[in-house]
């Protein structure tokens, strides 16, 4: 099976390549260029592999929550690929990716994205078989409404830890400095790709979670 991924929903860009298990990928500190960046990062590792677009089994790609900008930028690419190449598609929550990346053999994880307006994108996750059992969330909340962890086991994990430290309380251990990379988005994608969980171009969407980004002047 081959499968590329990609994702864009924080301030970093990344793409994996996924080859019968072996994983290749980039990550980069995108800041607002995703769009500039993205398209060469899955070109180079396309051309390392020596293949082709037709040549991939499907697309994976971080649904969301994170950046709107970001998310629909990883929704065009996607569509725009798999209509050009004729490969079906999947969106991996970037919660999920974040518990993937960090886990290192927790079996619980408490994912966490800085949502601003003082508020975080959350998700609790039970590790279960190759992927993740959603116990909680995705949300959007202020800080102290969080879901909480079901056992002293749990981690956190994701940049919402760096911007609101008081979410760590309780947890066994914070890796702040994670992001929900393409690697662990191809990871989770593989076995869900074998089990045939994937759909054409058009079922590519974002995961926004927050569908209001502005207040009325009487809200204020």
């Amino acid at each position: 099976m081959k499968l590329l991924a990609f994702d864009t929903a924080s301030e970093w860009c990344s793409a994996a390549l996924w080859i019968d298990g072996a994983v290749s990928f980039r990550a980069v500190h995108a800041g607002q260029k995703h769009s500039e960046l993205l398209a060469p990062m899955l070109g180079e590792l396309l051309a390392e592999a020596g293949l082709g677009y037709r040549r991939l089994d499907g697309l994976a790609f971080g649904s969301g929550p994170g950046s709107f900008t970001g998310l629909r930028i990883a929704c065009g690419v996607a569509q725009g690929l798999a209509l050009g190449a004729d490969l079906p598609v999947l969106g991996v929550s970037t919660l999920e990716a974040l518990a993937e990346e960090a886990s290192d053999g927790a079996d619980e994880v408490l994912a966490c994205l800085d949502a601003r307006m003082h508020e975080v994108y959350a998700a609790l996750y039970r590790r279960e078989g190759p992927g993740w059992c959603l116990l909680s969330g995705p949300v959007v909340c202020p800080p102290q409404a969080a879901p909480r962890p079901q056992t002293a086991a749990c981690i956190g994990a994701g940049p919402g830890f760096s911007a609101y430290p008081l979410l760590g309380e309780g947890l066994a251990r914070i890796a702040a400095d994670a992001i929900p990379h393409a690697r662990a988005i191809v990871r989770l994608a593989a076995p869900r790709f074998a089990a045939g969980l994937f759909g054409p171009p058009e079922t590519a969407e974002p995961l926004y979670v927050r569908d209001k980004v502005a207040l009325k002047v009487c809200e204020r």
